[in-house]
């Protein structure tokens, strides 16, 4: 074993993170089996991706949440009260004020959704930061009192339909950047793969210290590169279906030939949004002085508050940081229902806990990555979706969930008795 992680070490290679890619892996064969090869195909990994976005986003936060030793049980129900908010601000309000249809609509909701989100993860971080009132107690009564307000806001009925233009952000049959961006797109990404780890071993010489053998950097940065590119295959792999294709061609004036038009769908916006949130928030974690101070207080809170690190403080901007997530999810998790309901979010809280758990975040606070999170937040859904396709009902995947959180808990516990010290 000893062997296999000094290999690990040398390679510069994450094991726990390799371990999550092949049980994935694990995962989604077994499901494209025993669903008669229903699972691994274009169509199902595009609505995959899309149930993903939603769970990734605030996955993202959590991972600052946990790190801090602190603990959100309340990001479904903000969720829900976000997402009604939003929805009755621009079905019933802003079209009064500015007109059906109106390009600013999308703008305005887009921004509320945001401030009322950090402004209710701002309220969790004032209670934690400076009442100090413990994150379980504060956020537990969250959980209730947001969801008891999600129902108060329209009463218990659902809000529909949206604006269309705020619905592209759900993904969808309109709501993606079509084929040619998406190629261009990863391609582009690929690029600043290579150039970043080329930077990065220029800069490992210079300064001494050891790199990877050079077969080993040309074959992880090519794993790397093909990620996007393989994504974006499979993506633009999905056709958009006969009659959303003709409708889009008339509305574009397009000629539509006799045997019809074949249009390809391509990269959904949301996952856009969440590869945009996953690299702003990596940088901010491990780039800036911010990052640092919250790594601080994870590893040792009263050494960090000694060293002059304002804990109370930082305590309000991580929590205020989550729920502009949350509000970010809402507004995603909305558009792509189309609708605001009063369900909207239940158990969330579950998933984005298990998805940061299971990529690598360890209750004792500290540790934690960006990318493990958003590795945890699709090993969850998928598990849901393979669940859905072979036609289990809603409490069985709960009960599998679950089971999976407290299996991933455990494994992290062996994982940190066995790590040398």
């Amino acid at each position: 074993m000893s062997t296999v992680r000094g290999i690990f070490a040398r390679l510069e290679i994450d094991e726990r993170l390799l371990g999550m890619i092949l049980c994935l892996v694990g995962i989604w064969i077994g499901f494209h089996l025993l669903s008669d090869g229903r699972f691994i195909t274009p169509r199902n990994l595009y609505n995959l991706s899309l149930q993903t976005a939603s769970v990734a986003i605030m996955a993202i936060g959590m991972v600052l949440i946990i790190i801090i030793r602190q603990i959100d049980l309340s990001v479904g129900s903000m969720l829900g009260v976000t997402a009604m908010i939003v929805g009755v601000v621009q079905t019933f309000w802003l079209p009064q004020i500015l007109g059906g249809g109106h390009p600013m609509i999308m703008v305005i909701a887009v921004v509320c959704g945001i401030t009322i989100g950090a402004a209710l993860g701002g309220l969790n971080g004032l209670m934690i930061g400076y009442l100090g009132v413990p994150s379980f107690v504060v956020t537990l009564g969250g959980l209730l009192i947001w969801r008891g307000c999600a129902w108060w806001v329209t009463q218990g009925q659902t809000v529909a339909p949206l604006d269309e233009n705020f619905t592209l952000l759900g993904g969808g049959v309109y709501g993606t950047i079509g084929e040619t961006a998406s190629w261009i797109c990863a391609i582009l990404a690929a690029i600043v793969i290579a150039f970043a780890a080329h930077r990065r071993r220029r800069r490992h010489i210079s300064f001494g210290f050891p790199v990877r053998p050079a077969w080993a950097e040309i074959a992880v940065v090519a794993a790397q590169c093909a990620l996007p590119l393989g994504f974006a295959a499979v993506m633009n792999a999905y056709e958009m279906p006969a009659v959303a294709a003709q409708k889009l061609a008339e509305i574009k004036g397009w000629d539509i030939p006799e045997g019809g038009i074949h249009i390809f769908m391509g990269i959904p916006i949301p996952v856009l949004i969440l590869v945009a949130l996953a690299i702003s928030v990596s940088l901010l974690l491990n780039k800036t002085r911010f990052g640092r101070y919250v790594f601080a207080m994870g590893g040792n809170l009263e050494a960090a508050e000694r060293a002059g690190i304002n804990v109370k403080r930082m305590t309000v901007w991580v929590f205020i940081l989550m729920g502009a997530l949350v509000g970010i999810s809402a507004i995603v998790a909305s558009a792509r229902l189309q609708s605001a309901g009063n369900s909207i979010g239940q158990l969330d809280e579950l998933r984005v806990i298990a998805a940061a758990v299971i990529g690598g975040c360890t209750l004792a606070g500290g540790a934690g990555t960006i990318s493990g999170a958003i590795l945890g937040a699709v090993v969850i859904q998928s598990l849901q979706s393979g669940m859905s396709l072979l036609g289990y009902d809603a409490s069985l995947q709960n009960i599998f969930t679950g089971l999976v959180l407290v299996l991933a808990v455990y494994i992290d516990r062996l994982y940190q008795q066995r790590r040398p010290g």
